[in-house]
């Protein structure tokens, strides 16, 4: 039974992979609209790689015995980690991966806590680093002064300090921060205070972001505000305004402790104040991001496809077929690591173990290629 099993969904995993490879031809002839994948499912985007997902396949039922069982299904999760297999498999075969983004919360460290010096990340971010991997860290938390990153990344920054005193890293590495999903740049720099260069933003910005008015940027946010104040009123939230230059959200209300918003609340406030602005005149002409942050909600300007873009702009210009964005938020009303897949290749991860087992992974698929 499970050699039977294993050979089918080898076989349907080769057909789907036939299926993109013939949406990856279709495209490069800009003719993407008649591939059959696209046929059979409309929204599909765009593919910056081929994805090997019959050898994926392959990886992860000799790790998670999918096959093996009798019972349960191939689940949501076994193929989402497939398809995470089948991307680094890409990248790691193409050509050596150049840049590699991470989310914050969720992604590098537990849901609002800090990246402390004892994550086991650290280790697997210092050996990209050794490989000459530039890194761009691409997060929703908006700060103005170097020492609020320094606050929540401390445990990474002080490593990279560690290993360039020591040799192991031997000039400063080429590692940048995107805070506010595309609105703050930081540039590591061993010998600035908190090891952080804040980079003003008119020395950085794509030439679309320098189109975005600042009169039309304060309109969007007055809308998401008046959007927001009345998803308070509704829902008889214990809440607050938190209004930023570049963003403005909901927080939990001053006094109310460890107030948790239920899920519901949060994706309801979400997806009402998106669709106020996506109606509104400055949601026409200025990207924004409404999503849920595990206990608040936030609009910010842009979203993380120009803080992925910005990455790439800063390092040279990195095409999106050599970078890979790492996240944990594709899924859920407001997804906002969603937008980089416009940018770039990305994996969907599920906790900060999980990024550890993919960068694990990633070095060992390199190695398996680097032997043949």
């Amino acid at each position: 039974m499970a050699t039977t099993a294993h050979r089918r969904y080898a076989e349907i995993m080769r057909d789907v992979e036939e299926l993109i490879n013939d949406h990856i031809a279709q495209q490069k002839r800009g003719t993407q609209e008649r591939s059959k994948l696209k046929l059979l499912v409309p929204s599909v985007g765009v593919f910056f790689t081929t994805l090997y997902l019959e050898e994926a396949f392959l990886f992860q039922d000799d790790r998670r015995k999918i096959s093996s069982r009798r019972f349960v299904p191939p689940s949501f999760n076994d193929i989402r980690l497939i398809l995470n297999s089948a991307q680094l498999l890409s990248l790691t075969r193409k050509a050596a991966i150049e840049l590699v983004t991470f989310d914050g919360d969720v992604t590098l460290y537990d849901d609002g806590q800090s990246l402390t010096d004892d994550n086991p990340v650290i280790g697997k971010i210092i050996r990209l680093l050794q490989q000459g991997t530039r890194i761009g860290i691409v997060t929703a938390a908006g700060y103005t002064n170097a020492s609020r990153y320094y606050e929540r990344l401390h445990g990474l920054l002080d490593a990279i300090r560690d290993a360039l005193l020591h040799g192991k890293l031997v000039e400063d590495p080429q590692v940048i921060i995107l805070g506010g999903e595309s609105n703050y740049l930081l540039e590591f720099d061993s010998h600035a205070e908190n090891f952080l260069r804040y980079v003003p933003r008119e020395t950085w910005m794509l030439d679309e972001m320098r189109k975005w008015q600042e009169e039309d940027i304060q309109s969007l946010l007055d809308v998401a505000e008046g959007a927001l104040r009345e998803c308070v009123k509704n829902m008889q939230l214990s809440a607050e305004i938190l209004r930023k230059d570049r963003a403005v959200g909901i927080v939990p209300a001053a006094g109310t402790g460890k107030q948790k918003f239920t899920r519901e609340q949060l994706e309801e406030a979400v997806l009402v104040t998106q669709q106020v602005l996506e109606v509104s005149s400055p949601g026409k002409k200025i990207p924004f991001c409404a999503f849920n942050g595990g206990n608040d909600v936030f609009v910010d300007i842009g979203d993380k496809s120009w803080g992925v873009l910005s990455c790439q702009r800063w390092f040279g210009g990195i095409a999106g077929s050599k970078t890979l964005h790492v996240g944990d938020q594709f899924l859920s009303a407001g997804a906002n690591d969603f937008k980089a897949r416009l940018a770039c290749t990305t994996a969907w991860i599920a906790s900060p173990a999980e990024t550890v087992a993919l960068l694990d992974e990633l070095h060992l698929h390199s190695q398996n290629q680097q032997g043949k």
